[in-house]
């Protein structure tokens, strides 16, 4: 069910965080998509969630990782909070904010 959920989220939305709230690296992948303009996206707080843990279990299939924050762009993965910072910092965050229709 939890991957179902994940692949649901990440065809539907342009932009999606998987994140947890109090987790830096969360907060520097949120921060880098704002500052590359984008000012509402989805987040899905997994330390808010009963199913947390299964959902991380999905991504842990799909990313092979189960860290957060795990961010999607486009529907694809483009990483975690210092792969978003670095392609903030590069100049192509913004263009693939921009390719996925999300600004």
């Amino acid at each position: 069910m939890a991957d179902e959920f994940v692949k649901l989220q990440v065809s539907s939305n342009k932009v999606v965080v998987f994140s947890k709230s109090y987790c830096p690296y969360c907060k520097k992948a949120k921060a880098a998509i704002k500052d590359a303009g984008l000012s509402e996206f989805y987040v899905i707080e997994l330390d808010e969630r009963d199913d947390g843990d299964a959902i991380q279990d999905a991504l842990l299939k799909i990313t092979g990782a189960r860290s957060v924050p795990r961010v999607f762009i486009g529907g694809k993965f483009v990483g975690g909070g210092d792969d978003v910072k670095r392609l903030s910092d590069q100049g192509k965050l913004q263009p693939m904010l921009q390719a996925a229709g999300a600004l």
